[in-house]
């Protein structure tokens, strides 16, 4: 491991960001900075996180469990919080980009639920689920309140020395663009949600690099490092991780043939299926995806947000499909069999205020306990999963 940054508290916290993506790291793939801007303010920070997560394990009285399940770049702790003893697991994180923060916020508000509840429906879920948070995974981009993490290539080098005469850095790596009270130029980082690989054991390669946003990434990162580690801890314990959902942030889009604002996007495909023509480089994976349980575990969340029965919850979409990204967390743990389901809220600005943040962390909360539930009861599985066709996409311009 290289030599941690001793970073001094941040005096200021950046209340917004505007990035801007090296040319190389351009594609089609979920959360591109462009279009990007958030307002940090109200939102729960790192030295907070730690403090309620706190308080959460004591007021459970042995539900939850936390702990350090390691650490970014900087020494940072990335915390795991765990309820409940069934043998179905659910694996959610937050914040693997840093600026975007609703997920923990909804993360948090489920853990109090969860362990300090009596109600039956409480112990329901507790006796037949086993959940895993990581609800700020990136706590270094957290408190930067940025995308990327704090992470420079020759760090990378330096923590694999088989990598010194690679064509590095890798695509996903930011050393260029500017951001309010920082600078790539000289604070560089990678995007962490491109440094996944299937291949759970891989360890990096030279000729492995640049990469590209449809080829695997490299557990390079502590961070994603950390998430797989997490992710095989549970597979070794519970022979596999049923469910996985990664919480994000998207810019202002909207429903596709009208001008109405998304308020969420969620999707379960992030790579070609195994067994397709386009998803032949999958194949050994083939006998464990499950795509028809991603579809279900998405509609769980989707009929849960339909069920409230108001704007703006109506507005819940598709996001783009037809994706081929192993080197995300979702695209790596699919291929691993799991059922996963992006949520993707969109970017708040400085305007929107705490009642347009109090919405979104509602929105995110809906759709997660709609899942927990259908896992829970078993329910999830009576779902025709061909309704996940039938759910309204998102268009990138009003009206298209």
């Amino acid at each position: 491991m290289n030599k941690k940054k001793l970073l001094t508290v941040l005096s200021t916290i950046v209340l917004s960001t505007s990035i801007v993506m090296p040319a190389s790291a351009a594609g089609n793939h979920p959360g591109t900075p462009d279009q990007q801007t958030y307002n940090s303010s109200g939102f729960t920070d790192y030295a907070q996180l730690g403090k309620k997560l706190e308080k959460i394990e004591q007021t459970s009285k042995g539900k939850v469990e936390v702990r350090v399940a390691g650490y970014s770049n900087s020494g940072r702790n990335i915390y795991q919080a765990r309820v409940g003893t069934g043998d179905r697991v659910i694996m959610i994180e937050s914040e693997i980009h840093g600026n975007e923060k609703t997920g923990t916020e909804a993360l948090l508000n489920i853990l109090q639920y969860l362990g300090s509840s009596n109600s039956p429906q409480a112990q329901k879920i507790r006796e037949e689920i086993t959940l895993v948070s990581l609800p700020k995974m990136n706590p270094d981009a957290s408190e930067l309140d940025r995308r990327g993490n704090d992470m420079s290539w020759e760090e990378a080098v330096e923590d694999f020395p088989q990598l010194a005469n690679a064509n590095g850095p890798t695509w996903n790596h930011y050393y260029t663009g500017t951001l309010q009270g920082d600078d790539y130029a000289s604070r560089p980082g990678f995007d962490v949600n491109r440094d996944f690989n299937p291949d759970l054991n891989y360890v990096p390669k030279a000729e492995d690099i640049p990469g590209a946003s449809d080829q695997p990434g490299w557990y390079i990162t502590p961070e994603a490092q950390t998430v797989r580690d997490v992710y095989k801890g549970l597979k070794g314990e519970f022979g596999t991780v049923d469910v996985f959902v990664d919480l994000h942030h998207q810019g202002l889009y909207y429903v596709d043939g009208t001008d109405d604002p998304v308020t969420l996007s969620i999707s379960g495909e992030f790579v070609p299926h195994p067994k397709s023509e386009e998803g032949q480089e999958y194949s050994e994976y083939a006998g464990i995806y499950n795509y028809e349980f991603s579809q279900q575990l998405n509609l769980a969340a989707y009929d849960a947000l339909q069920s409230m029965g108001n704007s703006p919850f109506d507005n819940i979409t598709l996001y783009r499909q037809g994706l081929d990204l192993p080197g995300t967390a979702l695209g790596s743990f699919a291929l691993n069999g799991s059922g996963t389901v992006l949520f993707e809220v969109t970017g708040q600005t400085q305007s929107m205020g705490q009642k347009k943040k109090g919405m979104l962390v509602k929105a995110v909360e809906t759709g997660l306990n709609g899942i927990i539930k259908g896992v829970a009861e078993g329910t999830v599985k009576n779902l025709d999963a061909d309704r996940y066709n039938d759910i309204p996409t998102t268009s990138y311009s009003p009206g298209l």
